[in-house]
């Protein structure tokens, strides 16, 4: 009985017991109070007579036989739930195992680890009561599996003109606390802030006191925020020129480095090493640099950071390295991966192409440890690809299955943007990387979990939004299909203006417009199932639906049928029947801010607004077409299109990833 009319158990975790049990113990007195109104005391000692739910990471006092503590010895975040009489055991192989193992019966009695982008309250339960539990947990799939939180979109935070986040902004810690427990929460061990904002050491001390190591960036070399040297003035107060230049600077970039070790050296981090630019781009060598050359300076220098960390980190504490092969280094490594000499114990982290698809693995993994950067959300070539989830379940469940077989599981950090928009594909990754063996032990890995998320969100209305999930992935299964309208639509308005102006004109090319009829018959079919499915729901779940099955399917209708209204304007024999489509064709759009408002519910307030998704700035957005419409209608028709589509594309086939209307 861990509840019952007010009274029940209490939770004990010994003296000995680390901050991130602490905290863990923490997170299940709350969710216990969330499902019975009892909130349990936190104790040091267990009370005589009185039901407990005690938290012990092996070796700190002495466990019952039931819990059979030598098959945890030795092994990495495993765990053992077990009930005895008047007791709960949560038995961890370490402070991490001990942790997961609270989080783990969190989940279990019936709160969401996603709770706080899904909006899920539990059942109500008093009396809260365990049923007798034996369960084994052993060690994760993944050694270190962690969220990258990228800075570059949505957070409700200050922007510039443009609508671009402030560089020099902030962000809140409330935000961080969020972020920091839905990983917990997932098992996840790992996690890498923000590179792009302010830094302040009580964020990275937050993440570690919670029990998560800290990372970051391939490019923020030994987290000692290279876009912060004269942004937030970290070159002056460290002493040194703000010139990222090896070759001009090298005693500089040392101390610089050094700065972040020196901040950091306490806490538990895993150390990126290596040598780009401030600013997540290549890094500017010397004209003429061959090859070898560059190989040699990533010896040397990677060389000297290892051995800057491992003297500065205190006794006992084990240094850990990975060095990113993001962008131009794969293709740098690949050519000559010995002339590297990267040190034994740095992990080799190999990067998808930003949408989900992989484009390296180990083929012989050799003396090292491999690992994988992974992308739920990236900026890329299209702003609406954070906007919505466009990396498909299969692409996920396929893609990591290589990763398992390649052995590139030491490492594995994924960009979620700011996650509440991508909580689906995080959610299938979480469970990969703890327990791959189980997902994929079945045949249809991929249908299986989606069909338990439609039952464990939408049922009683599970079959319906089984449907529209399956018609998601299947109309919106590569980024660019989310932009496609939106081109179309622009290139549209330019045939337009050249026509009211009298310019020459080219005709739209036919099979775009197939292609923009045919999905839109089957994106109006999907929306007609979505809204049968919402007729199921209760009011919580229409919400969450909306965003994540809802949004992305009409952002794609919303933008196709307007495109499809300015093709016929464009086809018109008069200017009166023009002009009247052309009106006609800014409603789905208006109707489309109306919906992206409606997402805007607390605590996502402004989430979408005023950024660079929304204000027009920026080419090829979900907003874009909508800005540009405007203007153009007020203008009368003598507003010219922005630069980028006055030429005529060439002619396109009819599949919507050739972005040529």
């Amino acid at each position: 009985m861990l509840a019952s009319q007010g009274s029940g158990a209490e939770i004990v975790v010994g003296a000995a017991e680390p901050p991130n049990v602490r905290q863990a113990a923490a997170f299940l007195a709350g969710d216990i109070e969330t499902i019975s109104g009892y909130r349990p005391p936190l104790v040091a000692t267990p009370t005589p007579g009185k039901t407990s739910i005690r938290l012990v990471t092996l070796g700190t006092e002495r466990l019952p036989s039931v819990i059979d503590a030598s098959r945890l010895r030795g092994q990495w975040e495993a765990y053992r739930v077990v009930t005895a009489p008047r007791t709960v055991w949560l038995v961890g192989s370490n402070p991490r195992g001990t942790a997961f193992a609270a989080y783990t019966l969190c989940e279990r009695l019936g709160v969401d680890p996603l709770y706080l982008w899904t909006g899920y309250v539990p059942e109500h339960h008093d009396p809260l009561v365990l049923k007798a539990t034996r369960f084994a947990q052993g060690p994760p799939a993944f050694r270190y599996r962690g969220f990258f939180h990228d800075d570059e979109d949505i957070l409700p935070r200050p922007f510039d003109a443009r609508g671009y986040p402030l560089q020099t902004g902030d962000v809140p810690l409330a935000w961080y606390r969020r972020f920091f427990e839905t990983a917990l929460r997932l098992r996840m061990n790992m996690v890498a802030p923000y590179v792009r904002v302010h830094r302040r050491y009580e964020v990275q001390q937050l993440a570690s006191d919670w029990g998560l190591y800290y990372t970051s960036h391939h490019y923020d070399i030994l987290v000692s925020n290279p876009f912060g040297m004269t942004t937030f003035n970290l070159a002056a107060e460290r002493g040194v020129r703000p010139d990222y230049d090896w070759f001009t600077n090298r005693d500089g970039l040392l101390t610089y480095w050094r700065g972040g070790v020196e901040e950091n050296h306490d806490l538990d981090v895993i150390w990126p090493v290596g040598l780009r630019n401030t600013s997540d781009r290549p890094y500017t060598w010397p004209e003429g640099t061959t090859d070898s050359s560059k190989a040699r300076v990533f010896r040397e220098v990677i060389g000297l950071q290892t051995s800057m960390v491992r003297n500065a980190l205190p006794p006992g504490r084990t240094p850990i390295f990975h060095f990113t092969m993001y962008s131009e280094m794969l293709d740098m490594y690949r050519r000559d991966p010995a002339a590297f000499g990267l040190p034994d114990d740095v992990i080799i982290v190999w990067p998808d192409d930003n949408d989900g698809h992989m484009r390296g693995l180990p083929t012989d993994r050799g003396r090292w440890k491999h690992g994988v950067y992974y992308h739920l959300a990236y900026l890329g070539g299209n702003l609406s690809k954070q906007t919505t989830h466009i990396v498909a379940p299969a692409t996920i469940a396929s893609e990591f299955q290589k990763i398992v077989q390649a052995g590139a599981t030491e490492y594995m950090l994924v960009n979620v943007s700011e996650l509440r928009d991508y909580v689906m594909g995080a959610r299938l990754i979480a469970d990969i990387t703890w327990n791959a063996p189980a997902v994929y032990a079945a045949p249809d890995p991929v249908g299986r979990f989606v069909g338990w998320w439609t039952q464990e969100y939408f049922s009683p209305g599970v079959a319906n939004a089984r449907s529209v999930y399956d018609r998601y992935h299947a109309l919106l299964d590569t980024p660019d299909k989310l932009w496609y309208a939106s081109d179309a639509a622009l290139h549209l308005v330019d045939r337009l203006w050249r026509r009211v102006t009298g310019q020459p004109f080219a005709a739209f090319n036919p099979d775009t417009l197939a292609v923009l009829r045919e999905r839109l018959v089957r994106l109006d079919s999907a929306l007609i199932a979505a809204a049968k499915a919402e007729s199921t729901m209760t009011a919580a779940q229409q919400r969450f639906f909306s965003v994540d099955a809802g949004l992305g399917l009409r952002i794609d209708e919303r933008q196709t049928h307007s495109a499809l209204l300015l093709a016929d304007a464009l086809a018109a024999t008069d200017s009166i029947a023009m002009w009247r489509q052309i009106r006609e064709a800014l409603t789905p759009l208006e109707q489309l801010e109306v919906e992206f408002a409606r997402a805007e519910y607390p605590p996502f307030d402004r989430w979408y607004h005023e950024t660079w998704i929304r204000s027009g700035v920026q080419r090829n957005n979900p907003h874009r077409a909508y800005v540009v419409l405007r203007a153009f209608i007020a203008s009368g028709g003598r507003s010219q299109p922005p630069p980028g589509f006055s030429q005529p594309p060439p002619a396109a086939g009819a599949n919507p990833s050739v972005r040529t209307p």
